[in-house]
Order: structure tokens, then sequence, then C-alpha cells
């Protein structure tokens, strides 16, 4: 049976070498093999997986292989694997992963034949802990014979690493007057070696123990936990006052202290506790201080403090007591500890000659409980003020008071604004006074108003009105004072309000809701003494065919009421403001009636009623209206002719002031070139004549009543009024100096030419009301002989600007 076998595997094995021989001569007859031909299924069969349904091969079982590290016997065998195909052919045996063919590399290998897996370098656990591989069984031709094993290998540490500390130098600190015990830091160390074995199990230990100052304390202060590193105090007598730290030499050994070492080193500071308080060293001082000097500093204070300078138990704060005024304030200096006296507010010597202080002395933070019982350190101040001569005082700056604007001259303002803390000698003096409204008493300082203040000033902003005054020492040194007068002003109403325009034109060709003038009205007080203005009619004649239609609060619109013929109108209009008491003034206003053009000028009487009317005009009545007015002209030259004689025969009778009527109460003068014989000559013409008689009758003062003086309307329409000057009143005062007649005439002269309701300067001029009934005829009634139109007024323009207005008036465009 035995020799049965054997042929059969000598057959086998003959098989086996003729087809290796056949197989090797058509390699060798084939041409080499491109790379890009290569089939990596061919090459690595073991690497791919078997297509197809197959039955399932047992997998290999190997247990983890521990190996030691650092191991001194290299190469070193492993394990070896053998697969179950090893009895039936050729197994060749293959091994991949880290630490073959993968990074580490060559750090193990297989052998092929055997199986045997074996290390090639010594290992580091350090660096790799484990490896895990992969083994394959091939059969010649490449096949894979079994699923591929995986091999795990485990590293197994050595203690070859000594353990270090975590930092060169550990840095504590701990409080003087710890109790055994107290925690001050912690040191630690690491150990490369496996933390799961007692490689890595450290002890700590403290090895010598040093002070500073050197030998201050001999016994051990410190101790530590082996096992955590913790630095505790072991004993009492921590006094920052003896010793002020310690240096630890510290070591480390793994294995529980038995392996290997390393040292270390650790600084403990011992800081300082506030145990003690600040002393007074001397209790007593003396100093000086000037009155009415603020900000000085007097002197210092000193105290001491046993704690680490410079450190926050050693600052001191300083307080003061017996100071209820608030005189006085203490500060420290940072750099000495001491503490400096000043002075906060001005010192009075006449009041109060000396102060004694009472000065404490404590730290910035709270005495420790473990600091021996001190009290608090006083010490006692005194001082001494020093007299000098000082400046008046004013008893307020600024001085405010309130007046209103129409104050009287000789009202006081203000009385006892300063006096002098030295009972000296005083002279006040206004030194700022912009509008010269104030007056001051030199002696006493009551200050009086000169005149009526004006809120309109420019130097008044926001109704306040600033002066100065000053006060000075006449005793000894001349020292001043200054305060600001402040006057805050409130308006009163002061003046009436002014209608504007007085003279305007009213176009009777307008609708009735055009139809009007536009009137205006202008106050120079400030509100509320000012609008709204109320519009009236003076005259309750003229108020039933005129009427005033307000539109706002200044404006107001003059209408005719019915339909009104075509003339110049004077129209008495009253105007009040709304202060309290409210304030009004009288105005005539002078208004025309009459077609207008599309500018609004009034064009010709004549024409508009030819050319303007809309019904038709036959040439015969156009015919009969020319000759009536030619009719009317002639009637009018005749007329002035006869007015021209009329006054050729009034001059031959004696002049124009010669009258027949019982009001013309004006003496006529003669006799112009008699001078008279002196002082003696009784004959001589009296001027007091010349004066306004004392029982003259007044007339009225509103405009427009019966008995009144002043002409109602259809005066002559005075272009170049001034639209905002106030009418004179009539008639005037006589004047008190029998003297100064010639600056009463000129105030007449004055009067009349800015009196806006007066005709114009060529007419006759009102200079004293002279009565009713004067036989002497109106300057105004003669007419000139020739047409405007045929007059040439441009000549006018080259007089110069007093002709400018008449120039405007006569000159052509």
């Amino acid at each position: 049976m035995e020799g049965h076998k054997r042929e059969r595997m000598a057959g086998k094995v003959l098989v086996g070498l003729c087809v290796l021989v056949a197989s090797m001569g058509q390699v060798l007859s084939s041409p080499p093999p491109r790379q890009h031909d290569l089939n990596p299924a061919v090459l690595y069969p073991w690497r791919q997986k078997t297509p197809g349904l197959g039955r399932m091969k047992r997998d290999w079982i190997i247990p983890p292989i521990r190996v030691s590290e650092n191991s001194k016997q290299v190469p070193e065998y492993l394990v070896q694997i053998k697969s179950d195909k090893v009895f039936t052919g050729e197994v060749i045996y293959k091994l991949e992963g880290p630490g073959v063919d993968q990074e580490p590399k060559d750090l193990f290998e297989i052998d092929d034949k055997t199986g045997w897996i074996k290390s090639k370098i010594p290992l580091d656990r350090e660096k790799y802990k484990s490896f895990t591989l992969k083994a394959f069984a091939l059969s010649p031709s490449g096949e894979r014979l079994e699923n591929p094993t995986t091999i795990e290998i485990y590293v197994l540490d050595q203690n070859d690493n000594r353990p270090i500390f975590t930092q060169e130098e550990f840095i504590g600190a701990v409080p003087e007057f710890s109790i055994p015990g107290t925690s001050v830091l912690t040191i630690s160390a690491v150990d490369a070696d496996d933390p799961s074995t007692d490689n890595a199990v450290l002890s700590y230990s403290i090895i010598a123990q040093e002070s500073f100052p050197p030998f201050s304390i001999n016994k051990t202060m410190f101790g530590i936990n082996n096992e955590t590193g913790v630095i505790y105090t072991r004993d009492v007598g921590l006094d920052r006052d003896v010793v002020q730290s310690f240096q630890l030499s510290l070591q480390v050994a793994d294995m529980s202290g038995l392996g290997l070492t390393s040292t270390g080193r650790a600084t403990i500071y011992i800081t300082d506790i506030n145990n003690h308080a600040p002393q007074f060293q001397p209790t007593t001082y003396n100093m000086f201080a000037m009155e009415n000097k603020v900000g000085l500093d007097l002197g210092r204070v000193n105290a001491t403090d046993k704690d680490q300078r410079n450190g926050e138990n050693w600052r001191i704060v300083y307080s003061i007591r017996g100071d209820a005024s608030g005189n006085f304030a203490v500060r420290t200096d940072r750099a000495t500890n001491q503490g400096i006296i000043s002075v906060v507010k001005p010192l009075d010597y006449e009041s109060k000659s000396e102060y004694q202080l009472t000065v404490i002395a404590e730290n910035e933070v709270p005495l420790s409980t473990k600091a021996p019982y001190e009290q608090t350190s006083t010490a006692t101040v005194t001082i001494r003020v020093l007299n000098e001569n000082e400046a008046p005082r004013f008893y307020r700056n600024p001085i405010q008071v309130s007046f209103p604007e129409s104050t009287a001259p000789d009202t006081v303002l203000a009385s006892d604004i300063a006096h002098d803390p030295d009972n000296a000698k005083l002279k006040f003096e206004i030194t700022h006074d912009p509008e010269r409204w104030l007056g001051i008493n030199r002696d006493t300082g009551e200050i009086i108003a000169r005149r009526t203040f004006n809120i309109r000033s420019p130097y008044v902003k926001n109704n306040k009105y600033t002066a100065l005054v000053k006060v000075t020492d006449l005793d000894a040194g001349g020292t001043s004072a200054t305060a600001s007068l402040e006057i805050t002003l409130w308006a009163t109403n002061d003046f009436p309000p002014v209608l504007v325009p007085l003279s305007g034109t009213v176009c009777s060709d307008r609708e009735p809701g055009r139809l009007g003038l536009l009137l205006t009205a202008m106050d120079n007080d400030l509100s509320p003494h000012a609008d709204p203005f109320s519009f009236e009619m003076a005259d309750a004649d003229m108020a039933a065919n005129w009427t005033i239609i307000p539109l706002n609060e200044t404006h107001a619109m003059l209408q005719p009421l019915i339909d009104i013929d075509w003339g110049e109108f004077s129209i008495p209009i009253t105007v009040s403001d709304s202060g309290s008491p409210a304030r009004s003034s009288n105005a005539l206003v002078n208004v025309t009636v009459c077609p207008c053009d599309r500018a609004g000028q009034c064009t010709a009487f004549t024409a508009a009623a030819i050319f303007g009317s809309k019904v038709g005009i036959s040439f015969i009545a156009l015919m009969i209206i020319m000759a009536s007015a030619a009719l009317l002209l002639l009637l009018l030259l005749l007329a002035v002719a006869v007015r021209s004689c009329t006054h050729r025969s009034l001059k031959k009778g004696g002049g124009l002031l010669v009258g027949e009527s019982d009001d013309d109460v004006r003496d006529n003068v003669f006799n112009y070139d008699e001078q008279g014989g002196g002082e003696e000559d009784e004959n001589a013409f009296n001027i007091d004549l010349l004066r306004t008689p004392s029982d003259m009758v007044p007339p009225p003062e509103t405009i427009g009543q019966p008995g009144s003086g002043l002409p109602k309307h259809n005066q002559p329409l005075r272009k170049d009024a001034p639209y905002n000057l106030p009418s004179p009143r009539y008639p005037r005062k006589r004047p008190a100096n029998p003297t100064d007649i010639e600056d009463f005439i000129n105030d007449g002269l004055d009067a009349a030419d800015n009196d806006p309701n007066m005709p114009p300067y060529d007419t006759a001029l009102i200079y004293d009301y002279e009565g009713d009934g004067s036989l002497a005829g109106s300057l105004s009634s003669i007419a000139s002989m020739g047409s405007e139109e045929d007059q040439d007024y441009d000549y006018l323009n080259d007089w110069g600007p007093r002709f400018k207005k008449l120039a405007n008036m006569y000159a052509s465009d």
C-alpha cells in the first residue's frame, strides 16, 4: 500500500515537471511583456477575491503577539503561520501592512516558505504601540489558497523614560501667618512610559529647603503630597517681616518612587497681610494760611506703616475731623505716604483766625484679624489764619434786576450791592454802559435810571441789558472788584400803530370783490403790544359810504359800500394795537376813485368816459361833450382872472393878513423898517403880538367831527407824503420863554413840512391855527394858465436830490 502511494506520488511529480518545462519553454519563446500589459490579478492573485460561489474555507485564528520594546535579540522570531494546503502542494506565504510594506516600513518580515514572522530591528513603544498585519497563503501559481488572516502585534513597555517636571521652576505664594495645612501650589511631571504600568506611576518629594534671607528659619515649613504634588504649609511662624521667600528642591520618581528620578525647584513667596496700622510721628503740627487764598498747600503730616512698602497694605488714607465748614482737605503723597493739607475754601481772618484739626491715618484695606490690637493713630494740626487787605465784595454777581422799558428816569434800580470785609471806604462807578442809561451814587452804590430804556437797542440781547459796576477800596491798596449788572427789560406799549399808505387809488371799473385799497398797520412796539391791529372808520358820515374789511392781523381792505363818483376823498381811519392798555392813532387816507388801465393806473376821466364805455357814442354826442369841455375850460380861465384881480385889490388894501373875520386875532405889522428908540421907546412894535393868543379855542381832536378846523375830504392829494410820520397836533403850545420865537417858527415850519395830511409843498402851509372865515384866499386854487402837457419839467432832474420828488411828480416819463 505504501509502495503504491509512492508510485502515485512520483507520477504526479513527473507530470508537474513536464508541465513546468513546457511552460518555461513557452515563456522563453514568447516576447517579453510590456509594462501596461501586466495583469495585477495575475501578478497578485492573493489580493483578489474569487468570483462566483465556492465553499467557505476555515480562517486562520492567531492570537495577539506581544513583543518587548528595545529587544536586543534581532531578528526575533515572533510567530509561525501554516496553511492546511501545505499537505496537498507547495504554499507561498506573504505579509503586508504597517511595518512591512507601509510606513513605518521594514520592521517585520515573513519567511515565504516556512511562514515565520520575525522583527528586523528593535521596537520603541513610545513611537508605535501596536501593529496590525495581514498574512496570505498562495499556490506557486499565485492562487489564494485561503482567506487572509489578521495578525495583531503589541509592543510591551519597558521603564526606559525618566519622569520630567512640566515647569523648570514652580512659583507660589502664601500669606504670612498661614495656618499649617494651607495649600500653596501644585507641581506636576510627565512620564512617556505606558501609564497603565508602574513605569509611569510617579511619586513627588521635597529634598531641600532654603529661606531668604538665609537661615532666617531653620525648621521645615512645607510638605508635599507625593501622589498629587500639592505643596502645603507644615508649621507656623511665616512672618514676612522675618522671611520673604523659600526655595524648595523637588524630586519626582516613577515606579512609585523606586524607578527613574528627576529633580526640579519651586520658589514660594510670603505675601504681606495688613497686620500693622499706620502710626503718626510726630503727633502735633502747626501751620499758617493766608486768608482768601484757595488751593495752597499748608504743610505735611507724617505717618508710617510697617507693612510691605508700596503694597496695598502700606498705603495710607488721611481724613480730617473738626472742619465743619469744609475749608480744608488732605491728600496722600503716593511716593512718601505723607498727608498734604491744603485750603479748598477761602478763609476769613475777621470771622475766624485759628483752626484746630484732627487728622486720622488709616490703610486703604481693612486691618487683618491676625494683626495685634492697635488703636487708630491721630495727629493734631493747628492752623493760624493771616490777615490781608481784602478787596470789596459784591453781595451778588451778577446783579440781576427786572424793570419795564418805560421806567421813568431817576428810578432806583439797585442799592446796597457791595461791602468791604475790612470796613473800608468804598467808591462805586459804572465802567461799561454803552447806552448811557444808568447812573450810580459814588458813595453808596445806588444805581438809578438816567433815561428811559429802549428794548429795541442793539445792546439788548434776549431782553437783557448788561453793564459793569466797579467798586474800589479807598483806604489802602486800592483793591477793586467788578460785577455785572443784568437788567431784564419787558416791553410796554409805548408807540401807537401807524397806518400806511396814506394815499392810494381805487379802480371803479373792477369787480366788487377786487375793489378797494389795501391798508397796512405798523407798530414799533414788540409783541404782545403790536399786532393784531383793529381798523375802524373815524367818521360816521364816511362809514355810511366806506367800510374796512380786516384781512389778517396787520392788513385790511378799504372798500366803498356804494357806487361812488370819480374823484378824490379824504377818509379818516382809526387803527389800534393789542397792547395793555391799547394805543391808537388817527390817519387821513387820501383815496382817488377813478377808472384804471391794466397796470392799475388812473386814466383821464374824460377819456374814460368817452372811450371806456361799452355803449356806442355817436359823432354828434362826441362833439357836444367836447364843446362842453371847452366851455368849462373857458369858465375856469375866467374864474382865475377874477381871482387874480381880487388878490390885487386885497394887496392894495393892506396885505393878505388884513381881514374882517372875528376869528382873525393876529395884529398886522405895517412898519417894517422901524427899529425903535431903545428901552425907553414905548412906541416900538410888541413882538408878543406874533404869538398865539391864550384865548384861542382849540379845535376838537377827533378828525372829521363837526366844528373841526381841518378839512374833512377832497383835499389836494399829496403824492410825496411820507407814510410813517405822525400828524402834528394843532394848535401848538405857546413857547415858555418869550425870547425863543425863532425856534417856535422853525418848529412850525418843520411840522408842516412833515405833516402827511397837509397839501403839497407848493400850497398854503398851516403854521398855526388862525380860525375860520379868513378873507385871504387859498393859493392852491391858482391854476396854471397852460396845460401841463405844454410845460417841460425835465429840468427838475438837474436841480439835485432835494428836487427829486418834485421831478418824479411833474417830469415826463
